[in-house]
Order: structure tokens, then C-alpha cells, then sequence
């Protein structure tokens, strides 16, 4: 087993040293993560990251090579303490794949002030990174209106976050990644057929030899491939991929160029070579406003790279870890444009009889099992679901594939202008009622 005690902040272990001299260790607290606000232009997110969290949180053990790594920077009673560390609180949060709008405790933490602060940049670093993917990949493939997308953006960030970002991107609606590791680890689809290097290896000295490039994959790969033909010419590389495969090729892929016009032009083509059947599938530099603007073309499948691993320009989805509680006071910090509501909260989403969502309401948690205020009417769902109880991981929780439906159902809740790509408020309200003083 790999540790992960290390994928934090040194002043996670500095704020436990001191609590364990001032002898405030063991003092009960509640954690909350939320998001103050969404990313600029979002009216929603997703909640992606979940399970990688609590694979995390299995793995988060101090061992002697993590320990011995630590002697520089810390007394013996803090390295004493980290070697017999286990989580043993609770966990409940949003289920992965539920949407969230600003404020919703998609996280909350419970169990003493060391173990429950130290958890803080692994979850924030998960969470952050995963939702942040998840959001911009629910919003490619509502604008993609029902054809398929595909992840390729394995060679634009970390190799790691790779991999997690296939995952997410999956969870979000995502067809297929071009990632291995993905589709090993997670069981996500994989598709993949070939680069302009392909094509570019068959040049000899009387010039390229597109056709000879073309033969090959689908000696190999069988003419249900999918056939890159911008390497050259456009108009020539459809003509040599149809004579080559025959009207029964997969598809054909454009990877640069007026992406709108070209491919009503290979279209057109296709058509007029009796490849009626053959789809176009288009890439390059794609996000979600760049997909919503082809929705009248005639494409059939999007491969998004960059802006989909990179958050499509918000990277984080900008949550926090607070602690919101202390032996039953509510805490808050209230520093100018950084307050937060303090308590521990129970989360329930108001509907109306149709589905539509109508808005988010957070309560004090004592008031869990009680009716909600000014629901009269309304279908009332409560939010959160048991993750962790006493340091381990609830059984049956949601699968992947469970995860990626209800992102699908999520969406179909959200109220019509929820759904646009341009700027304005959150899709729904969040309300706060009864909420206590915070000291």
C-alpha cells in the first residue's frame, strides 16, 4: 500500500504539534467542505471525487519512511502521535455525481480536532480537482446534445491527474478516454486510433503516401477505424480514405482548421462517395462554447483534450475545508469576503412536482428528521448519505457507473436557463434557516 499521509501541508502537522501540547486534540469538531461560489460563468457543479477520496483516506498511514521524513520538522510527541494515526470519526456528504450550488457542505467531517485536520489538503485536493473536471465536463456534453464526447487531454497535465481526470470526466457523461491507466484502474471505456505521425511515417522520396497510411490502420484496425484526413489535404484525404476502406469506414476525424466548414464539406463528400454511414468526428482545442457552436454541423463525435483535464479555465472548483464546530459551538470564520456559516449543517434540495429543482436549503443539523420551512408543496430530499461511520467505509455506496447516471438525472432537474453556457447566477438559491450565532 502507497501512503498518502504525505500529500499534504506542512502546517497541517504544525497546528497538530500545538494542539497536542495545549492538550486541544481531542476536542469534538466538525469539518465542513463547500464552495463560497462557483467558478466564474458556472451555474452549478458537480461533485466528482468522492470515492478517490475515501480510497485516500484508507491509505493515509504514517509509516517509518514517511515518519523519518518528518524528524527534521517535528518533535517526538507529534511523530509518536502520527505513527499511530487512524481516522476513526464519521464522513457524510453529497453522493458523487450531485450537483452542488455555493454553500453546500458536500463534505462534512467529524472526530477530533488533530484527526479531522490533518485530512484537509488530501480531501481539498481530491475534491477541488475532480469537481472541477466534472463541471466542465457536464457542461461539453449538454452542449454535445446527445453525441458522443471523448477525452484526450492525457498529454496536457500531470500524469496522475490524468487518469483522475478521466474519471471524472466519465462521471460527468463523457463517452470514452483515450487514457489506459483510466480505463484499467476505473473500467472507463478507452477509443483511440491515430496521430498525424501515422500518416507522416509513410513519406518517401516521391512525396507522402497518405494511402499507404491509411491501408495499414485498417489492415489492423479493420475499416470500422476511424481515419485521420487532415494531415494534408482535406478534400484528397477523404477521397484516398473511402477508396481505401470503402464506403464502410467508421469515420473520418478533422483535427484543425474552420472545423464548422469543413466538416459540411466532408459531409457533402461522404456522401456523394456512398459513405453515408461514415461519421465525422472532430478535435482540436474544443470546449464547451466551441461544441455548442458545431451543434448544427453535421458531427458526430467530439475528442476534447486540453479544456476538459484543465477545468475548461477553472481548474479548481474553489472549495474550502472549515471547521464549523467545537464540542457543540458553532464556529465561523468571518474575515471580509471569506465568511462562512458556522454550525453543522443538514442539506435538503426542494422540487417542484415536475422534478425541476427550485432551490437548496441548509438547516441547523439538529433539525435533521424535521420538516422543512416553506416546502409546502415541494418534494424535499435530503443531500447527504452516510460515507464513513467510526474510521470505515460505508458499504453499498454508489458505483461509477450509478455516479454517472445521476449526474444524467441531475441535469434534467436543473431549472431550463440553469443549462446555459452564459454568465449569471446559480441555477438555484441557497437558503440558510435557523442559522445559529457563530463565536
Amino acid at each position: 500500500m502507497t501512503s498518502t499521509a504525505l500529500l499534504t501541508d506542512q502546517y497541517e502537522l504544525t497546528m497538530l504539534s500545538a494542539a497536542l501540547r495545549a492538550g486541544t486534540t481531542d476536542r469534538s469538531c466538525v469539518f465542513e467542505v463547500f464552495a463560497r461560489r462557483l467558478p466564474d460563468g458556472r451555474r452549478y457543479g458537480v461533485v466528482a471525487g468522492t470515492g478517490r477520496v475515501l480510497d485516500a483516506l484508507e491509505k493515509f498511514r504514517f509509516g517509518e519512511e514517511e515518519l523519518a521524513s518528518l524528524r527534521p520538522i517535528l518533535d517526538a510527541d507529534t511523530l509518536d502521535w502520527l505513527a499511530e494515526y487512524r481516522f476513526n470519526g464519521q464522513i457524510d456528504g453529497y453522493r458523487e455525481g450531485e450537483l452542488y450550488f455555493p454553500g453546500s457542505p458536500i463534505l462534512t467531517v467529524r472526530g477530533g480536532f488533530a484527526e479531522g485536520v490533518i485530512l484537509e489538503t488530501l480531501i481539498l485536493s481530491i475534491l477541488n480537482h475532480d469537481s472541477a473536471v466534472a463541471s466542465a465536463a457536464a457542461r461539453m456534453v449538454n452542449a454535445a446534445a446527445g453525441r458522443p464526447v471523448i477525452e484526450m487531454g492525457g498529454r496536457r497535465t500531470h500524469e496522475q491527474a490524468a487518469v483522475a481526470s478521466a474519471r471524472a470526466a466519465y462521471l460527468a457523461g463523457v463517452d470514452h478516454t483515450s487514457n489506459l491507466e483510466a480505463a484499467r484502474t476505473y473500467g472507463v471505456p478507452s477509443a483511440g486510433t491515430a496521430a498525424h505521425a501515422f500518416t507522416l511515417s509513410f513519406a518517401n522520396a516521391d512525396g507522402s503516401d497518405e494511402r499507404a497510411a491509411f491501408a495499414a490502420q485498417v489492415a489492423a484496425l479493420g475499416v470500422g477505424t476511424t481515419l485521420l484526413v487532415d494531415t494534408y489535404d482535406i478534400t484528397t484525404g477523404v477521397q484516398n480514405a473511402i477508396e481505401v476502406a470503402g464506403p464502410e469506414l467508421g469515420a473520418v476525424r478533422i483535427d484543425s482548421g474552420d472545423l464548422g466548414v469543413l466538416a459540411r464539406q466532408v459531409r457533402q463528400q461522404l456522401d456523394d462517395l456512398g459513405a453515408t454511414g461514415t461519421k465525422i468526428v472532430v478535435s482540436g482545442d474544443l470546449d464547451e462554447y466551441a461544441i455548442a457552436s458545431l451543434r448544427a454541423e453535421p458531427v458526430d463525435l467530439y475528442g476534447v483534450g486540453t479544456s476538459l483535464v484543465t477545468g475548461s479555465g477553472s481548474p479548481t472548483a474553489g472549495m474550502v475545508y472549515k471547521l464549523v464546530e467545537v464540542d457543540g459551538i458553532p464556529v465561523a470564520k468571518r474575515s471580509s469576503r471569506k465568511e462562512s456559516h458556522g454550525g453543522a449543517k443538514r442539506a435538503v434540495r426542494a422540487a417542484r412536482s415536475t422534478g425541476t429543482i427550485v432551490e437548496e436549503i441548509l438547516l441547523r443539523d439538529s433539525a435533521r428528521g424535521q420538516s422543512v420551512p416553506g416546502t409546502d408543496g415541494l418534494d424535499v430530499t435530503e443531500l447527504q448519505i452516510p460515507l464513513v461511520r467510526d474510521g470505515e467505509r460505508v458499504e453499498g455506496l454508489p458505483t461509477l457507473e450509478e455516479s454517472r447516471r445521476h449526474v444524467a438525472h441531475g441535469l434534467v432537474t436543473l431549472p431550463w436557463e440553469g443549462l446555459g453556457l452564459s454568465h449569471g447566477d446559480p441555477a438555484i438559491p441557497t437558503r440558510y434557516l435557523n442559522e445559529p450565532e457563530s463565536r
